[in-house]
Parts: structure tokens; sequence; C-alpha cells
């Protein structure tokens, strides 16, 4: 994940707004994403109990817990782009 251009894919957020609170960068919720896919875990409620609980999403998103809606909306803006990705 680390050595694509997510820019280039089409990820949302990718460059960060001038103004507000920074927002999570796409390549640690497309890990979050793989993450659930590849260990069965396909709800945004449940990715978010695990990055509050489970040491490998600990580690994997850098001590970050975003919440399901933020899970949930990442999947909704970046559905194109992850699949591009998965190909």
């Amino acid at each position: 994940v680390d050595g694509l251009d997510l820019d280039k894919l089409g990820f949302v957020g990718v460059q960060p707004h001038d103004t507000g609170r920074p927002g999570y960068h796409p390549g640690m919720m497309l890990k979050l994403y793989i993450y659930g896919y590849l260990n069965r875990v396909p709800s945004s409620r449940r990715l978010e109990r695990e990055c509050q609980r489970n040491i490998e999403m600990i580690w994997l998103t850098g001590q970050l817990a975003p919440d399901f809606k933020t899970i949930a909306d990442f999947r909704k803006d970046n559905g194109k782009a992850i699949r591009e990705v998965c190909r």
C-alpha cells in the first residue's frame, strides 16, 4: 500500500485541505479495508472495534481508531479506486 500512488488511482483525501481537522490518510484506511477483507471482517462497526482492541490493527493503523462512519464513508467515496487496487 505504501508503494501505491493513491492520488493517481483516484483516492479521495490524498491531498489534505487547508482548513479544518486533518482526515485519516487514505493509505491507512486502505490498509484497514484490506485487513478486514482478508480476515473476514466486513462490517464497518466490527472494523472500528478491531481498531480499538486487536493488537494487529493497532499496529497497522498506528494507534488510530476511525469510527464506523468514517470507515463506511471511505468505502463509499473510494469504491472505484479500491476496485482498481484489487484488480
